[in-house]
Formats: C-alpha cells, sequence, structure tokens
C-alpha cells in the first residue's frame, strides 16, 4: 500500500509542478474577500485516476484531491515546506531537515535525500496525535516551534451515497473531537467531495450530506471543525478519455469551497502573531509581498550538528 501510495502523489507532480502559483485573493486583477479556488487544476488532477480506472483503488481520487488542497494553501502563501504533502517525495518532512539539504553540497544532499526516502525520516502519510488516538491527518501545515496550525481532512464518495453517509458523519464527528481537543488553536476542517450522480439517485442522501457538513461545525463548545465544506464532481464513463469537471450551482454558498478555505486561511491568520506567515497576509489583503519569506520561527532553531 505504501508504494501503491508514493506512486500515486507521484502521478500528479507534473500538473502540480506547472500549475499556477498566483494569489487566490485576486480575480480579474481585482482582490476578492472569497478565496478563488483553481478548480481547473483540481479538474486535470482528479482526471488522472480517472482515466486509470483508479476511482477508489488505493486512495487515488482522495490523494488528488489531497494534493490540490495542499497546493492552494501553498497559492495562499504558507511557507511550502510546511504544507503536507509536500509537492514533492518524501511528501511529509520537517522544514529544519530541507533547510539543511539546501546547505549541503549537491552531491552529498542527494545521498541524504535518498536515504531519508529509504528510511523513516520522510514519509506519505502525516499521523497526529489527538486526545484519544492517532489520526492520519490528510493536509497538514506544522513546525516544531508552534506544533499543527493546519489540519485538514478530507473524503471523497463516489457511489453508495445513502448507505455510508451515516458511517462517515460519525468518524468526522470523532476526528474533530479528537484533534480539537489536543490543538484548540489549530484551524481544523473537513472537506468533502461526492460525485454528483447524487443528485438523481439518491437526493434525499445529497439533503442529508449539506445537513452533515453544516452540523459538523464548531458551534462554540469546541468540538466541531473550524470549517467544513463539500464539493461535487463528475465525469463520463462512456468515453475513452474522461474528464472530471466541477459541479457548480447545486452546493449551497455557506457550505462551498470558497468559504472553507477563507475560513481555514483566516483562522490560522487570526491565532498567530503577525510577523508569522507575511506573504499569506500580504495576498489576503491584496498588497505588495515582502521580497523575503524567511519564517521568523527559523531564528528560534539550534544547529541539528
Amino acid at each position: 500500500m505504501g508504494h501503491e501510495k508514493t506512486l500515486a502523489f507521484a502521478e500528479f507532480d507534473a500538473a502540480l509542478s506547472s500549475a499556477a502559483k498566483t494569489s487566490p485573493w485576486l480575480l480579474d486583477g481585482k482582490v476578492q474577500n472569497a478565496f478563488q479556488p483553481s478548480y481547473e487544476l483540481l479538474e486535470q488532477l482528479l482526471s488522472i485516476p480517472i482515466r486509470s480506472k483508479a476511482v477508489t483503488r488505493s486512495g487515488r481520487f482522495a490523494q488528488g484531491v489531497d494534493a490540490w488542497l495542499a497546493h492552494e494553501l501553498r497559492r495562499a502563501g504558507f511557507d511550502p515546506d510546511l504544507v503536507w504533502p509536500r509537492p514533492e517525495a518524501p511528501r511529509v518532512l520537517s522544514a529544519d531537515i530541507l533547510e539543511l539539504l539546501r546547505k549541503l553540497p549537491e552531491r552529498l544532499a542527494e545521498q541524504v535525500h535518498e536515504a531519508i526516502l529509504a528510511g523513516k525520516a520522510g514519509s506519505t502519510d502525516a499521523r497526529i496525535l489527538g486526545r484519544a488516538y492517532m489520526k492520519q491527518t490528510d493536509v497538514v501545515m506544522s513546525h516544531w516551534s508552534r506544533g499543527p496550525e493546519l489540519l485538514l481532512s478530507t473524503k471523497a464518495m463516489t457511489a453508495s451515497f445513502g448507505k455510508n453517509l451515516a458511517n462517515r458523519y460519525e468518524e468526522a464527528y470523532g476526528d474533530a473531537a479528537n484533534l480539537r481537543a489536543r490543538y484548540p488553536l489549530a484551524a481544523v476542517g473537513f472537506y468533502f467531495v461526492q460525485r454528483a450522480t447524487i443528485l438523481k439517485t439518491e437526493p434525499a442522501a445529497f439533503r442529508r450530506t449539506i445537513d452533515m457538513i453544516r452540523k459538523l461545525r464548531d458551534f462554540g463548545d469546541g468540538y466541531g471543525y473550524t470549517a467544513t465544506g463539500l464539493l461535487l464532481v463528475d465525469w463520463d464513463e462512456n468515453t475513452s478519455s474522461p474528464q472530471v469537471n466541477v459541479v457548480h450551482g447545486e452546493v449551497p454558498e455557506d457550505v462551498a469551497t470558497e468559504q472553507f478555505m477563507t475560513k481555514m486561511v483566516d483562522a490560522v491568520l487570526q491565532v498567530t502573531p503577525i510577523d508569522l506567515h507575511e506573504v499569506a497576509r500580504m495576498r489576503r489583503e491584496g498588497l505588495d509581498e515582502p521580497v523575503s519569506n524567511v519564517d521568523p520561527a527559523a531564528e528560534l532553531q539550534d544547529p541539528l550538528f
């Protein structure tokens, strides 16, 4: 399974490397108050597992969602080294190790990198300790000096909607309580992707989905998610090269991706000092970005050797 997961992420690397890294707060050059997701990139990423007939096998479809959300956080201006999964292997690796690799001579850096890939220093999964149990978290932003700042769980459902919805609800609610109890200041999110066939085949399940997404949020008791979001996608299976398309219009604004990403980014910025995540703050406000994106937390680090 681990080898398959590594290969699955690798399938997205080319698309991610060529994707635009522009600010998600701009639309036609004008600053927006709502996050502007790069849906075209998501459609491109999700089409890869669909065309290889791997909708659910090895979680490749869901990993396409994870890779996209991590890319969107980088577009928001967060330090790329702190956002997992990274756009290259290993997907989960401490920013301190990355900084060390950049300072080593090229040949030595390559040898250390290979050793990391072969050992346990790097990983495909980010396993985070909650209050009661370890949770494999799909998208993470973390630094040793301040701990997890953003923890994002994703789920994809392409069939058997009504049959599985209750189980997803229970799992999601338990995970929120588990993570929020240990990291009360972290932005903890839940993002749900469904195939749009639910609209015709199980409309009652779609209504329950919307209600579930709303009820999973924090009502002030500290147990729910900071933000929750829902996305519908679809594709034509009768073509030789199916293309995934985001289905707009059926998802209410209060559970749509735009509000989800806006709340997640704002939640991180609101609980951190103004000298942290400077690029993200500048992009959020539509201001000119600083020339340097040095994380002030780096000054707190002790030499590794």
